[in-house]
């Protein structure tokens, strides 16, 4: 269910109020998050001799909706380049432009993203960020993301973050030059939107995100390079990520021999776990057989 990350959901409308987009958070877009449980009354149940098959097709038409709501985001996100509210610009350019001291660097992606690299000095407002609720409700969507791919691209659940403008404007004047970005340029679209809307007049949109910088054009801090920020779970684990793969198409087998042998390792770990599991279940079935033949 992964888009390029993450991501992991960003349906949010300008003409809803704040609060509201947390129903619907994306991880760039990582993932579109769905009701976690579609649940169907005991009438229902009671009626449906498949009721997963309806399960299934509530969620396919909640999901088709979703969809629908996000194309018509990002064509109004978009727009707002073509009408000149705010303006493009490169990775190149925005390093070159973050020299001046009249211009400011604003970050709005997750912790899990940010925390990997971050462009020096810049500011950090997400978004969205992880949602470390733990009610029940709360509980069931992150199964739901998991179960939906998170295990596979390691984007957790995401939650809108209700006080971005007031910490956006309580950190950077509405007179500033802002240089808004995120991991692959989608959700800093829907961040400048909200900042339009609050009275900056002068955005400039990273275009491609950090996905589309390359070494050197901007002053990166953290552990690891801009374009891995975005990628985890068990995809990154085993190297078989589009950044990965570019990397090792690069380096040659000496870069992917380390992922080779993780792979190698979970499926030894698989198999021996199966044969303990059947060598176990062979043991309790003799006892039992035993057991029966003393009586």
């Amino acid at each position: 269910m992964a888009m390029a990350h993450s991501l992991g959901v960003l349906s949010a409308s300008a003409t809803r109020p704040h609060n509201a987009l947390s129903h619907n958070t994306h991880s760039e877009l990582a993932s579109l998050k769905f009701s976690p449980l579609l649940s169907l009354s005991a009438r229902s149940r009671s009626s449906c001799k498949r009721p997963f098959c309806l399960t299934k097709t509530v969620r396919s038409q909640d999901e088709a909706e979703q969809m629908k709501e996000m194309a018509a985001a990002e064509k109004r996100w978009r727009a707002q380049v073509r009408e000149g509210k705010i303006q493009s610009i490169s990775p190149k350019q925005a390093g070159y432009a973050a020299q001046l001291s009249d211009y400011r660097i604003l970050d709005v992606r997750p912790s899990t993203e940010r925390n990997k690299a971050w462009v020096k000095e810049s500011i950090w407002i997400p978004l969205f960020d992880v949602d470390n609720g733990l009610g029940p409700e709360t509980i069931l969507k992150k199964f739901s993301n998991f179960t939906m791919g998170g295990w596979w691209s390691g984007a957790p659940l995401m939650k809108f973050n209700n006080q971005f403008l007031p910490q956006a404007t309580e950190k950077i004047s509405l007179d500033s030059k802002v240089i808004v970005l995120c991991q692959k340029g989608l959700r800093s679209l829907a961040a400048c939107e909200q900042l339009y809307n609050a009275g900056y007049r002068n955005l400039f949109w990273l275009e491609g995100g950090l996905d589309a910088a390359k070494e050197g054009d901007l002053n990166r801090e953290g552990p690891q390079p801009f374009k891995f920020a975005g990628i985890g779970g068990v995809s990154e684990f085993l190297g078989w990520t589009d950044e990965q793969r570019a990397v090792g198409a690069k380096e040659g087998w000496s870069y992917r021999a380390v992922f080779f042998g993780r792979l190698v390792g979970i499926v030894l770990l698989a198999d021996a776990l199966i044969s303990m599991t059947t060598t176990a279940s062979a043991i309790l079935s003799l006892g039992a057989f035993n057991d029966l033949m003393e009586l």
